[in-house]
């Protein structure tokens, strides 16, 4: 007789980070986290728009070592809900629409490579890559649009003498990088720019200083307006009692 012993399965682990820095130093700290913060403020209203960076995107289930981390990616079509880490199988296979990596010359080959690879393989629309150290990229800033399962360059034009421009029709948003090779996302149908978190309060700060202001003046006025018709009061009632004493 043939005993059939059923083993316990292992449950497969995901981890949500591997232990390592999220980014390599100040400047591409600093620009992946303005483009997470900027895109969420500017997608804010929509509940179907997740927008993530640093964060383990699984796009094979069943196996861990099927994973990816963007600095910045945007999916559409899914709860901007907060994650600890991105299954595709649990998001109706879906994958991020578009893709942004602050690299380097330490991760050139990585960007370049293995991870240009995978996007394509994930149906990423479109990858942008941006250099703010002037490391290797020239220029700067770059953008890939998927055609039929490769990747093409994306036009950049020069815009204001010296910023270097590429429209992402996934965001419907510009790419500027300026001549200080600062990057910033802007809106082409207003023309303003996507703040960073430390612009945004600045900008904040100084709405309220001049709303304070509005009403200092409007407070000042008022009580100068208050004190004219007490003036002009007590003028007619010295008129008054000036025509009372005329026989």
């Amino acid at each position: 007789m043939v005993v059939s012993i059923n083993e316990p399965q292992t449950e497969i682990e995901y981890p949500d980070e591997d232990g390592k820095p999220m980014a390599e130093g100040d400047a591409q700290c600093e620009y992946l986290i303005y483009a997470r913060t900027s895109l969420r403020v500017y997608f804010q209203q929509r509940s179907d728009v997740y927008i993530a960076g640093n964060l383990f995107i699984y796009y094979e289930q069943g196996n861990p070592e099927a994973v990816v981390a963007p600095d910045t990616f945007v999916v559409f079509g899914v709860n901007s809900d907060n994650r600890r880490s991105y299954k595709t199988w649990e998001e109706g296979d879906k994958t991020p629409d578009f893709v942004l990596e602050i690299t380097s010359k330490s991760t050139r080959s990585n960007d370049q490579g293995a991870k240009k690879g995978i996007y394509a393989f994930l149906g990423v629309r479109e990858y942008f890559q941006y250099d703010p150290t002037d490391d290797y990229l020239v220029p700067q800033l770059q953008g890939l649009r998927l055609e039929e399962g490769n990747y093409y360059p994306i036009p950049a034009s020069v815009v204001a003498g010296d910023v270097i421009s590429i429209h992402s029709d996934t965001l419907g948003l510009d790419l500027h990088v300026n001549s200080s090779g600062e990057l910033r996302f802007y809106d082409p149908a207003t023309g303003q720019k996507l703040l960073a978190h430390e612009e945004f309060n600045e900008a904040l700060q100084q709405s309220e200083q001049a709303l304070r202001e509005a009403e200092e003046r409007a407070n000042q006025e008022a009580a100068a307006r208050q004190e004219m018709a007490a003036r002009l009061a007590e003028m007619e009632a010295r008129l008054r009692e000036l025509q009372g004493d005329t026989p």
